[in-house]
């Protein structure tokens, strides 16, 4: 396994907002941990050759093909959500590969209209999970884990990471908790400031990314 490669899926109506603070901070690794390096970040569609369009309008080239992507290469699949996972089978391969992933012990995210295509393919049926409704999932063929479901803003279970589309905050804080990147303190402040907007948490993370920097384990100086 690679574990400093994240791979995105990127399809077209792809929701632009959903994945931002978790693939802009892996990708800066400002505030991770002295000893790691950042993140590399790479796209993956159904057809590495086809540009996509993202519901905000913004034009993807990928970098690889979902049929070519091997868990062993990845250290977590993200899969945002998209309008296409509600318009029928062509975004099915990707919950399949996240069945693949979570087989192979490497993590998966799922948020929003994500988390409807793990939910058609069985993989929510006996973890907790959340979205951005039960009714959403639970109109979903074959879904079988309402037990499961957990009204709150994300959850991780066995390295499964779910959240509805009005939570990217909170599921960039079940990834970077799931990678183990950040201090528990910075983390914390992290979410805090994000989140909340809690300026208190501010001096925190800027003394992350000065250790950081002093410690050369990569790029410093991150923030507002």
């Amino acid at each position: 396994m690679n574990p400093r490669t994240v791979h995105i899926a990127a399809y077209d109506t792809l929701a632009d907002w959903e994945c931002g603070h978790a693939t802009s901070t892996l990708r800066d690794g400002s505030y991770l941990r002295p000893a790691l390096t950042a993140y590399d970040l790479v796209t993956v569609a159904p057809d590495a050759d086809r540009p996509v369009t993202s519901m905000g309008g913004l034009r993807i080239l990928p970098d690889l093909a979902v049929d070519a992507l091997r868990p062993e290469d990845s250290a977590l699949l993200i899969l945002p959500g998209a309008q296409l996972w509600d318009a029928g089978e062509e975004l099915t391969p990707f919950a399949r590969k996240a069945r693949e992933f979570l087989d192979a012990g490497v993590p998966v995210a799922a948020i929003c209209g994500g988390t409807a295509g793990l939910a058609r393919e069985g993989l929510l049926d006996d973890r907790a999970h959340t979205s951005g409704a039960a009714e959403y999932l639970a109109a979903q063929p074959g879904y079988q884990g309402a037990g499961h479901y957990r009204e709150t803003d994300a959850v991780r279970d066995r390295g499964l990471i779910t959240a509805g589309p009005t939570e990217p905050v909170a599921f960039a804080r079940e990834i970077f908790a799931e990678l183990d990147v950040m201090e528990p303190r910075v983390l914390d402040a992290w979410y805090r400031l994000f989140a909340r907007s809690d300026a208190s948490a501010y001096p925190e993370l800027m003394a992350a990314s000065g250790a950081r920097a002093q410690g050369g384990g990569g790029q410093g100086g991150g923030g507002q």
